[in-house]
């Protein structure tokens, strides 16, 4: 029993570490919120699925044995002492304990035991009488079941325990462990899994998960295990004829449901349904949740553009969600993969620290259903639009994940398109800022990079920004050089390049001041490389009114910061979201519990165990009837005992002595 005890506290402090730390969550998550090191720790302990790792469920399994070992010594002692009367005892024992009542009474023997008899029964004792001679003993008891109390409480936990193994990924693991199943760990469809990668259609216990895109439908369902899979058939087929989901101000889903079609293989039969959050489908012993969604195979139109060369050049890219597309470097010969990950077409967002927050897992869906707070309002939240995230995934196989939102997100009072990158072992995004034009593009800024990158329009800019200058400067030339200078090392490595320049070739007690004069220099041969890439572009000239001015200013300072950037971007073109079929998709969780109804029964027994053992109260009386030697009259000798010797023991011992003491007016009692 000490080591039941000591199992039951420890699977408690488990189960406390894996209520407060969250479960199943992706890899990168857990590193970006515990670091590496103690990521490496913790997961040796497998602390991110506790309740299925290995050491959980021995120690587990130790409970139950342990109990029922418990069980199997004690319960058939305790049922046999429960039925027993224990009318053996002797006089002289009763005269050792401590509520015992001993007096004569004129009556005899007979009387005095049917007045007892009646008073026990009455009182709810079952009562046995063993004659010995002229002597009687009644041996009474009442409350026996008190001992079925414990039977049942620690029966509970065991049942509970089984109930709660079986329902686990314990019957999955052992068909791996014993049966010769193989997880998959690579990518494949599923027709294409050996037989070693499935489990039975008839596998007792599962918990699985679906995802079904609107007009698709499907018969199977994928079992996650460790860092691998298997392929669980269904004993039907699910097809989502559509998807509904309603939204808070927040953003986050206030409802989603899906109406599903339903095939019975077995006769053809088929019918509709509703599946919603805590409104599941129950079919041929399978239940299927709505656990999240996430997109079906939406379709996108990319439009690409190339961040080196000297000409502005754009193309369009078709994509799907899922897919991959080989997309080639210009005339390199090169090329590089694009893979379409996701697409929403819905960002709430709070932009006040200002840049959007790490996009939402469609896991957290659920819960942002369920919590209190979804449906709160915030000034600061704003739809700020659609959003597209890729990876590219270069010839050596390295790969970038970027998030690009489609629409101009006004900051500071300027709108600006945001290109996300996510740094490696990070799962935040940092965003680069490009200013949109007067058409909401980024066209514009791609035509003045290109213009940028051209050793003879950075010298045209450069020019007519040193002859605007002319009569107001002596040295016209120098101005010019200066201009140059700055924009081609500008150029080369944007601001991090002047930095580096002014550091090297400037004493340190001048070099702010020559870092503002260059600042200068930069923002003014900016804005004529601005107009050198519109006429090239056959863009009309700027307005010339105070707004129009404060326009360009803002723009050109926006462009300066965003093109300095963009010498960091962490690959050789960027792509935006021109438009997008959306495909919506259900993520279904199908389970098979046979232990659900046996954990139920074992919630019974110890709702059952427990309040016996509190309200049941075990309580034995014996008492001794003798002839009074010398007179006529009896000679009683009682006691009385308890498990638990409570204030309403004492109580009852008390009316016990004075209904003896009825007997006969001329008793005595001690």
């Amino acid at each position: 029993m000490r080591f039941a005890i000591s199992l039951l506290v420890f699977i408690c402090l488990a189960s406390l570490i894996g209520t407060v730390l969250p479960q199943n969550r992706s890899v990168g998550a857990y590193i970006d919120q515990f670091g590496p090191f103690w990521f490496e720790v913790f997961d040796k302990f497998s602390l991110w699925h506790i309740y299925n790792s290995w050491w959980f469920l021995v120690t587990m399994a130790f409970l139950v044995t342990s109990t029922s070992l418990c069980l199997i010594r004690n319960a058939p002692k305790m049922l046999k002492d429960a039925l027993a009367f224990r009318e053996n005892v002797r006089a002289s024992s009763l005269r050792s304990f401590h509520h015992k009542v001993e007096l004569d009474t004129t009556r005899d023997v007979q009387s005095t035991s049917g007045a007892v008899q009646a008073w026990l029964k009455k009182q709810g004792y079952a009562v046995r009488i063993r004659v010995e001679g002229d002597a009687q003993l009644l041996a009474a008891k009442s409350g026996s079941g008190n001992r079925l109390g414990y039977i049942f409480a620690h029966a509970a936990i065991v049942i509970i325990c089984v109930g709660g193994l079986l329902d686990s990924e314990l019957p999955v693991r052992l068909q791996v462990w014993l049966f010769g199943k193989k997880p998959i760990l690579e990518n494949m469809l599923i027709v294409d899994v050996p037989q070693s990668g499935r489990l039975s259609i008839s596998n007792p216990s599962f918990r699985a998960n679906v995802l079904v895109p609107e007009g698709g439908e499907r018969n199977s369902a994928i079992v996650s295990i460790d860092d691998a899979a298997l392929v669980q058939p269904l004993p039907f087929t699910i097809g989502l004829k559509k998807f509904f989901v309603e939204y808070y101000s927040t953003g986050m889903p206030s409802r989603f449901a899906s109406l599903v079609e339903v095939t019975d293989p077995d006769n053809g039969k088929k019918f509709e349904a509703t599946i919603e959050v805590n409104e599941p489908l129950h079919f041929k012993g399978v239940t299927v949740y709505q656990s999240s969604f996430d997109d079906g195979g939406s379709k996108v139109e990319l439009t690409g553009y190339p961040l080196t060369g000297t000409r502005p050049l754009s193309f369009a890219v078709a994509g799907q969600v899922g897919q991959t597309n080989d997309v080639a470097l210009g005339d390199t010969g090169k090329s590089v993969r694009l893979e379409v990950t996701k697409l929403r077409t819905i960002n709430v967002e709070d932009l006040t620290a200002g840049d959007p927050s790490a996009p939402k897992e469609f896991g957290e869906h659920v819960a942002s259903v369920t919590g209190s707070a979804a449906a709160k309002k915030n000034k600061n939240l704003h739809n700020i639009g659609p959003s597209v995230e890729y990876r590219l995934i270069d010839q050596s196989g390295q790969s970038t994940l970027f998030n690009n939102y489609m629409l101009p997100v006004e900051m500071d009072g300027f709108p600006v398109f945001l290109i996300g990158v996510q740094e490696p072992g990070s799962s935040a995004f940092r965003y680069l800022r490009i200013p949109a034009d007067s058409q909401s593009s980024i066209s514009e800024f791609m035509d003045v990079r290109a213009a940028l990158a051209d050793p003879a329009a950075r010298k045209d800019a450069v020019s007519r920004f040193a002859k605007s200058y002319a009569g107001s400067v002596t040295d016209q030339q120098a101005l010019e050089n200066s201009a140059g200078r700055a924009l081609d090392t500008f150029a080369t490595g944007g601001l991090q390049a002047i930095s580096k320049f002014l550091e090297t070739n400037v004493p340190l007690a001048e070099q702010q001041r020559a870092a503002d004069i260059v600042i200068r220099l930069l923002g003014s041969s900016m804005s004529e490389l601005r107009l050198v890439a519109r006429e090239r572009a056959g863009l009309p000239a700027l307005g010339n009114t105070q707004a129009d001015q404060e326009r360009n200013i803002t723009w050109s300072r926006l462009a300066v910061a965003a093109l300095s950037d963009v010498s960091f971007y962490p690959a050789p073109m960027l792509f935006t979201l021109k438009s997008f079929e959306h495909v919506q998709a259900s993520v279904f969780q199908v389970s098979r519990t046979p232990g659900k109804m046996i954990v139920y029964i074992g919630c019974l027994f110890l709702v059952i165990g427990i309040f016996t053992m509190f309200y049941v109260r075990d309580r034995r009386i014996w008492v001794w009837l003798r002839p009074a030697e010398g007179t006529m009259g009896t000679r009683v000798l009682a006691a009385m005992t308890s498990q638990k010797r409570t204030l309403d023991f004492n109580r009852e011992f008390d009316r016990f002595k004075q209904a003896l003491s009825r007997l006969n007016p001329a008793e005595r009692s001690t």
